[in-house]
């Protein structure tokens, strides 16, 4: 299993939380970022993801945008390559509204990696849910494909997040983050948190030790 953090969202991220990641999936204009907070965070980063949304920055990526197909591929190119224009880029995966849109809507999904492709190429990786049409387009197209869980977000039985908006929602306690890494550990390949989660880098570092103690015990 693999750590991964999404970064370059705030101006208060420690460069520590990018260390302890194997991949950093890094905003790259649509809903934060530019070119100086990508390069802050590629000091530092070891696995280097895209991490592209709806061109909202005013809502952070995390409204729903109506934008026909060919528009999708064309911003989630253009924010691929401003990050690929600074460093080699392994990863793709998508933010916010855009990652559980693509997740419903397989055209959505098929326009989305369309865009990450044509400026990353196919031997680029996809991190995204565990099942759903991001997966499914993902597959189609032969990519390579990391089912995604996550240490500081709760979750509904049917497996989908918590919304931010209501209680519980996030993990702040580090125990219960690495508890949770052991939970996704069957089924998921890798597991994320976000910099914005309060205590992140407390969380951080009890998650990379349950990630490594599951490494060891393999």
């Amino acid at each position: 299993m693999l750590l991964n953090v999404d970064a370059g969202e705030h101006d208060d991220e420690p460069a520590e939380l990018w260390r302890l990641a194997d991949v950093v999936c890094i905003a790259c204009g649509g809903h934060a970022g530019d070119d100086a907070s990508m390069q802050r965070v590629l000091a530092v980063a070891r696995g280097v993801g895209a991490h592209p949304s709806y061109p909202d920055r005013e809502g952070f990526g995390r409204r729903t945008i109506e934008m026909a197909l060919a528009d999708v591929s064309a911003t989630i190119a253009e924010q691929c390559a401003r990050l690929a224009a600074l460093a080699s880029v392994t990863y793709v995966k998508p933010h916010g509204a855009l990652y559980h849109d693509a997740n419903a809507n397989l055209e959505l999904a098929a326009a989305l990696l369309d865009g990450a492709m044509r400026v990353l190429g196919a031997e680029v990786i996809v991190i995204g849910p565990p099942r759903g049409r991001l997966r499914e387009a993902a597959e189609a197209a032969g990519l390579r494909y990391l089912r995604e869980g996550f240490a500081d977000r709760a979750v509904r039985p049917d497996g989908s997040l918590v919304p931010r908006s209501e209680p519980g929602a996030l993990v702040t306690d580090p125990a219960l983050a690495a508890a949770r890494v052991r939970e996704l550990a069957a089924d998921h390949d890798t597991v994320c948190i976000h910099a914005d989660t309060p205590g992140s880098l407390a969380i951080a570092r009890a998650v990379r030790a349950a990630v490594d103690g599951l490494t060891r015990a393999a």
